[in-house]
């Protein structure tokens, strides 16, 4: 399975990145970063290990929701033989924004 990371995802994760480090320093990005890697390694492999959605459930897509660490889920969904990774959401956000940032 290839993983590919949607251009809203990219940002999502560089921004994320970016607060973190501004916020809370070098050494909690980087971990961060290597929580994501760890995460996105899991999927390639196992790509059915995050649970479906509910907030998502109106979309053809599938989106599948995966935890990152306690503030962080990673959006993803399969089409045909690539993972998708649709955003990354901020769980102390409201969680109907989730389904609006999708659109």
């Amino acid at each position: 399975m290839k993983v590919i990371w949607l251009h809203r995802a990219e940002i999502a994760l560089y921004q994320t990145e970016e607060y973190i480090q501004n916020e809370f320093g070098t050494k909690a990005s980087v971990r961060f970063m290597k929580e994501v890697e760890e995460v996105a390694y899991l999927l390639e492999r196992m790509p059915e290990l995050g649970h479906y959605e509910p907030l998502l459930s109106n979309y053809v897509q599938g989106y599948r929701s995966i935890v990152i660490n306690k503030l962080t889920k990673l959006i993803y969904y399969i089409k045909g033989n690539d993972l998708l990774i649709a955003t990354l959401w901020d769980t102390r956000r409201e969680p109907k924004s989730l389904a609006n940032n999708i659109k």
